[in-house]
């Protein structure tokens, strides 16, 4: 019997890590050993205070039902409060912030909630390719933006007023950028907002790596006027080092909250009660957290230079975030050859840019996810064998 899926996922393909992590543990099973330079999944634990809320809230014996599918209030005002303290923007964590099972669920949440079929979306080429999976979810028509090195990555707004802009409905921005680590300034916001007025469009902020390797987390929404056009995505993930406990927030007017909310709360129950209390907790340690963890993430980007410069790439170093992106050399015909070349002869995955978008073809990526004796051994695997 055959029974075909859904026309919404005839053009979905599997994510591309799901299938080369496959690829990467048959290589293993013949042992090979590959050491996985690609995926941006933090390998350092959270701050022993969140362990230590989550395993003491764990053992309570009244904390193991449904939760309230708005998040819990202690977590809503721990977020309400980091908001204010790092990004200096004020929300009511009553109405105006949504806990998420993951940042990454929202994305699909705020696409499900706005787009329909008839409906276009705006997203970053080279881009994070959720974007374009959760667009394609929701029957609607992904539109992509250029994003260009010679613009450091930032947003053309005089190529995109170019572009046909009718029945774009949202548009997806992500500063600091991933894959490139771009940082945007306010200024780039003010003009940002100014053009979402223009054009009627909801700007959809997805913001996970302001804290990584940058000397002052930025928010859209710290801006006057965003909370008329945008919202936010934030996540735990990576700068609290908690990627698989899932733990993210929307945050945004009252009105757009109560919007995603409708569509979110017919697809989950809610969050466990210990583990948003343990979100809280991190929320809540000292600027020092931050300050310690990018001493870490800083000496590892000097060896992922090390390798980059070994692989004949360039690269900028002002850029942030848990990545470094860089420009492959013109003996390779893409970042999917140097890639598949490292993999075969030294035994290192790394990201080739093609994924993120044909803007990325000429680009790989290395993640900061991995220690410096891990990255000393893949710079001599790739000494020797490449």
């Amino acid at each position: 019997m055959q029974i075909d899926v859904a026309k919404r996922l005839q053009q979905t393909e599997e994510y591309y890590f799901s299938k080369k992590l496959r690829e990467i543990d048959e290589l293993n099973k013949q042992g090979a050993r590959v050491i996985n330079l690609g995926i941006g999944s933090p390998d350092l634990p959270p701050h022993p205070e969140v362990i230590a809320t989550l395993n003491t809230n764990a053992q309570l014996p009244n904390v193991h039902g449904y939760q309230n599918y708005k998040g819990a209030p202690a977590l809503r005002q721990a977020v309400a409060d980091w908001y204010q303290r790092y990004y200096q923007a004020t929300f009511n964590p009553n109405t105006e912030i949504l806990p998420l099972i993951g940042s990454k669920e929202g994305i699909v949440h705020i696409c499900m909630t706005y787009l329909q079929e008839g409906d276009k979306a705006l997203i970053p080429n080279p881009g994070y390719p959720a974007y374009a999976a959760a667009v394609r979810l929701s029957g609607a028509e992904s539109i992509t933006y250029k994003l260009t090195q010679e613009k450091n990555w930032l947003i053309d707004f005089e190529e995109l007023r170019k572009q046909d802009l009718s029945n774009v409905k949202l548009m997806w921005i992500n500063y600091p950028h991933m894959p490139t680590g771009a940082s945007a300034s306010d200024t780039f916001y003010k003009e940002l907002i100014e053009f979402a007025k223009e054009f009627n469009i909801l700007i959809c902020h997805d913001n996970p790596y302001s804290f990584i390797l940058t000397d002052k987390p930025r928010s859209i929404m710290s801006v006057e006027g965003a909370k008329e056009v945008a919202i936010e995505l934030n996540s735990l993930s990576k700068s609290s080092n908690m990627a698989g406990w899932r733990v993210g927030a929307l945050v945004g007017s009252e009105e757009r909250i109560n919007q995603v909310l409708r569509f979110k709360s017919n697809m989950d129950s809610g969050m466990f009660l210990p583990v948003q209390l343990a979100a809280a907790k991190a929320l809540q340690l000292e600027a020092s957290w931050y300050q310690e963890l990018n001493k870490i993430y800083a000496d590892r980007r000097q060896k992922v230079y090390e390798i980059m410069n070994l692989l004949g790439c360039s690269y900028q170093k002002d850029q942030v975030g848990l990545f470094v992106w860089a420009q492959i050399p013109d003996s390779y015909a893409d970042g999917y050859a140097l890639s598949d070349a490292v993999l075969d002869k030294a035994r290192v995955f790394i990201t080739p840019g093609g994924i993120f978008g044909d803007r990325g073809n000429q680009y790989i990526r290395i993640s900061l996810c991995a220690t410096v004796e891990v990255l000393e051994e893949s710079i001599q695997r790739i000494k020797d064998n490449f």
